[in-house]
This record gives structure tokens, C-alpha cells and sequence, in this order.
């Protein structure tokens, strides 16, 4: 009877660690999620704003209609991959989707920006300059909801590929997340190191 109740008691002890890990694995995975919710957002504000920077442009930038319809196709491309990543925050291909939408609009932005430069009427538009310096604030908001979302997808995976998480996050089927990169070119043109030449 003794045995039999210390044979319990280790059962007992077992699953609690089980549901432990599980538990844990769970929270982790729900954290990376709340994350990505908070990336949505601000590229939801993103994507608002752009508009209405083209429709102010445009009444400048007549003949920089290519400019223009190249921004607004980026968006639409951004958001597709935006949707693609909020069916399934964390999954390799649609992070990747999601990045590569960033990237062709971040470059769409800066060339029209660039050409903007070039119209100091434009530059001088009040309603212009409000979006852009919006637009710059949820820029860097973004920067920060990605920090931390990769911050609690490297937690994520983390907590599932230690000992002895790995063996019951295979078992439960926890995949692993995929982290949020967008790279501009310059930035990997940064991140290369100088050549020097005598």
C-alpha cells in the first residue's frame, strides 16, 4: 500500500512537471504572438498613412506618376504579406513574405521621399510634413514591436529546444518561430565588411 502510494506520488510529480513544461512552452508561444498583434498594428498605421503622403504628393509630383503608383503597389504588396504573417505569426515562409513585402516598400517610400526632395513646394506643405513625421514615428514604432517580437520568438525557441523542453515540445508540436528580419540595402551594404586597397 505504501509502494503504491509512492509509485502514485511520483506519477503525480511527473505529469505536474509535464504540465509544467507544456505550460510553459504555451505561454512563450502565446507571448511571440501578443508581439507580432503589437507589429500589426503599427504597420496597420503604416499602411493607413500612405495614402494619403501619395494623394498629397501627387498634386506636386505630376509627372512622377511611375513614383507614385510603385509606392502604392508596394503597399499592397506589404499588406498582402501582413496578412499572410497574421494567419500564422512565427511560420518561416510567411515571415519571409512579410519581410520581403517590407522591404520592396521601404524602398518604394525612400525613392518617393527622394523625389520629394526635389520639390520644395511639396517639402514645404504642411499636411506633407505631418505625415512624414508620422510617418517616421510609427517607423520607428515598428522598429520597436519587431525588436520585441524577435525577442519572444528567440524566447520561444529557446524554451523549446532546451533539455528537456525539446523532447515534449516535439511530442505537443510546437514548431519552431521564425524571427522578423526586414533589411534595407543599406543596411547590408553596412553590414559588409570595407574593402581597403593600397
Amino acid at each position: 500500500m505504501f509502494s503504491l502510494l509512492i509509485f502514485l506520488a511520483i506519477i503525480a510529480a511527473a505529469a505536474l512537471w509535464v504540465m509544467g513544461i507544456y505550460n510553459g512552452l504555451v505561454v512563450s508561444r502565446n507571448s511571440y504572438n501578443n508581439a507580432f498583434a503589437q507589429i500589426d498594428v503599427q504597420l496597420q498605421r503604416r499602411f493607413d498613412l500612405i495614402p494619403n503622403l501619395v494623394e498629397v504628393a501627387k498634386q506636386y509630383m505630376a509627372h512622377e506618376r511611375e513614383t507614385l503608383e510603385a509606392v502604392i503597389a508596394a503597399r499592397s504588396a506589404a499588406q498582402t504579406g501582413l496578412s499572410a504573417a497574421k494567419a500564422n505569426p512565427g511560420d518561416p515562409n510567411a515571415m519571409a513574405q512579410l519581410a520581403a513585402g517590407q522591404r520592396e516598400l521601404n524602398s518604394g517610400l525612400g525613392r518617393l521621399l527622394a523625389v520629394a526632395e526635389s520639390y520644395p513646394e511639396l517639402k514645404a506643405n504642411e499636411t506633407m510634413m505631418q505625415l512624414t513625421e508620422e510617418l517616421t514615428s510609427t517607423e520607428n514604432k515598428v522598429a520597436f514591436s519587431r525588436q520585441a517580437y524577435n525577442d519572444a520568438v528567440m524566447s520561444y525557441n529557446n524554451k523549446r529546444e532546451v533539455f528537456p523542453s525539446n523532447f515534449f515540445a516535439g511530442i505537443f508540436g510546437f514548431l519552431p518561430a521564425s524571427l522578423l528580419e526586414i533589411q534595407a540595402e543599406k543596411q547590408a551594404q553596412v553590414r559588409e565588411a570595407p574593402k581597403v586597397q593600397f
